[in-house]
């Protein structure tokens, strides 16, 4: 899942600040440096939810915010994706509203 989580948030990221033109936002990235696999790793054997939401939501907000906000059509999608990932209670409850966040966020970069 620590894999699923960075994708989610370098996807964000790359929404947020990529320019055309200009040089990609990779993993190795500094903007990635609390957002890497090695970190949400460390969150997930904790069974840190709280932590992992927070930080993962605030990525998608930056990515919101790139998307037009809520009164986009985009942005309503992601808001509504991110909302269910915000809701879930246990690791179990992360992992769908996760992959859905990757595959939406993958199919519009």
């Amino acid at each position: 899942m620590e894999t699923t989580l960075e994708t989610v948030a370098l996807f964000s990221l790359k929404l947020a600040y990529e320019e055309e033109g200009l040089s990609p936002i990779l993993r190795d990235d500094l903007v990635m440096g609390d957002y890497e696999r090695d970190v949400f790793e460390l969150l997930l054997r904790r069974g840190d939810i709280e932590t992992i939401q927070l930080k993962m939501n605030e990525c998608l907000s930056l990515a919101l915010d790139a998307l037009g906000g809520v009164d986009k059509p985009l942005g309503r999608e992601l808001h509504k994706l991110s909302t269910d990932f915000s809701q879930a209670r246990s690791m179990e409850q992360l992992e769908a509203p996760l992959l859905s966040l990757k595959t939406y966020l993958k199919d519009i970069l």
